[in-house]
């Protein structure tokens, strides 16, 4: 941020304090100014195999300098120092014109700005991650240096990571944003969406689990993005928080298995929720489940999975094709925790119920477009559904059947069909990135019992206030043509 002076100082090991005064020439001709290397407050010491190491935080009248630092370090080699810190005008005015709560608006809207800029440039490759802005903390510090100034320091901390943005306590200008956390990148292996997608293979079989080369063929390695460095597959999106034979772990975050072992379905569930958030977050919403979702993998020897909403736990079954082996499983349940998140007490009565099937069926549909070359896109959960059917192709539900209210039977899962449908249809006339967006920012329209009816006026809301009146009168006539409307 600025030169720093470097010269040696006697301390003492018990020593908290030093204070230093010096008078610098600012420019040529220039009368010497008054300024000072203010205050050292001892903040921590740590002892190594060599000796003791005393650090320090540069002060200004009692504010912290921003960067400012000296270190002590004492070991049989002898006594070194490191000088890090920044000249302070003497006279610099340590009373804030800009407020706290100003500030850390002003911090969060360059955060966000940032975090949306980053997302979309590092959407399909190696970028930094920037967290959105989160609950904030503001405290005033001075930047040293020949752009001296009063700053109001604000940490911003969310379930994406937290950061730091120097507001100038005077105009109000962001100096500067700075992630602080870290976020690991491992590697891992996965379907993606699953195996009779990517081969474009009816004919295959899960031969009670067992590897297979067909099989390992439609593995594919991956980069794990935003693990939190635990070790673990755990991040801001996901938490595998218990699974059969132990949760995964390894220090060098390499979580590359073959199918049959327990923990590739871990992988999974990481990878592709991981995934979704990421691209939930370029359409640009921030608060769609954004959190780290609990994940139970193959603890449940029934061929079912389930979204639990008193625990806000999302249990992948076991029983047939595992099914955290279909990536269009573990979208479906993770739909039904977004309805959840956005709609406290979400499905109230049989319609909403209904409405959550089809959109969890929609929502793996939707997902599978980048990955599925077209291949039976309408088919939901290809791999899961070819332990439980004969007929080709193997699907457990579809999203164009065609039915209509004329069609309800009263059952949530054949009833959603009639909803998937209409988000389809949807999909099929606005093109992927303007359904998606309608059809979530309609979801924060829904109400805990809403019906069929209901909840498509507020997606035609939604498109009209986004897109204009063409575009809610595609989603009015995909409504209608499923008699919804």
């Amino acid at each position: 941020m600025s030169n720093r002076r470097k010269a040696l100082v006697a301390v003492t090991a018990g020593l908290a304090t030093i204070s230093l005064g010096l008078s610098v020439t600012s420019a040529a001709g220039a009368a010497p100014e008054a300024t000072t290397l203010g205050s050292l407050k001892l903040v921590k010491t740590k002892t190594s195999l060599l000796g003791k190491h005393y650090w320090y935080q540069q002060t200004f009248k009692g504010l912290p300098v921003i960067n400012g630092y000296y270190a002590k370090h004492e070991s049989k080699a002898g006594v070194q120092i490191a000088d890090g810190r920044d000249a302070v005008p003497a006279n610099l005015d340590v009373s804030a014109k800009l407020p706290a709560a100003t500030a850390n608006t002003k911090a969060a809207e360059a955060i966000n700005a940032k975090a949306a800029r980053a997302r979309i440039a590092g959407a399909d490759k190696e970028a930094e991650k920037v967290p959105a802005a989160g609950k904030s903390t503001a405290q005033l510090a001075v930047i040293g240096g020949p752009d001296a100034r009063l700053v109001w320091s604000v940490t911003s901390r969310s379930n994406e990571g937290s950061t730091r943005s120097l507001v100038d306590a005077d105009s109000g200008s962001v100096v500067e944003s700075k992630v602080l956390s870290d976020n690991a990148t491992g590697h891992g292996s996965v379907f993606d969406p699953n195996p009779v997608v990517s081969e474009q293979n009816e004919q295959l079989t899960d031969n009670n689990d067992k590897n297979s080369d067909e099989l390992f063929l439609a593995q594919k390695n991956v980069i794990l993005r935003n693990l939190d460095g635990s070790g673990k597959l755990n991040g801001p999106y996901v938490n595998i928080k218990e699974a059969k034979g132990g949760v995964a772990q390894n220090k060098n975050n390499n979580f590359v298995y073959q199918r049959a072992n327990d923990k590739f379905e871990q992988v999974m569930a990481y990878y592709h929720v991981n995934q979704t958030q990421e691209y939930i977050h370029q359409l640009g919403f921030t608060e769609v489940n954004n959190e780290s979702q609990d994940f139970s993998i193959n603890t449940f020897d029934g061929d079912n999975s389930f979204y639990d909403p008193t625990a806000d736990m999302i249990t992948m079954g076991e029983g047939g094709v595992d099914d955290a082996e279909d990536a269009e499983v573990i979208w479906h349940e993770y739909g039904h925790a977004i309805q959840d998140d956005v709609v406290p007490g979400y499905g109230e009565s049989l319609q909403a119920g209904a409405i959550g099937e089809g959109f969890g069926d929609y929502w793996a549909v939707t997902m599978s477009v980048p990955v599925s070359k077209g291949f039976e896109l309408p088919c939901v959960m290809d791999w899961d559904a070819t332990s439980y059917t004969s007929t080709e192709p193997h699907c457990l539900r579809r999203t164009d059947t065609g039915k209509t209210t004329d069609d309800i039977v009263g059952q949530v899962h054949d009833d959603g069909e009639i909803w998937s449908n209409a988000l389809w249809d949807i999909h099929q006339a606005l093109g992927r990135t303007k359904a998606n967006k309608v059809v979530l920012e309609g979801t924060f329209f829904y109400a805990p019992d809403t019906s069929f009816a209901d909840a498509a006026r507020v997606t035609v809301q939604a498109a009209r206030l986004l897109y204009g009146k063409a575009d809610a009168q595609k989603v009015t006539d995909a409504f209608k043509a499923r008699k919804i409307l």
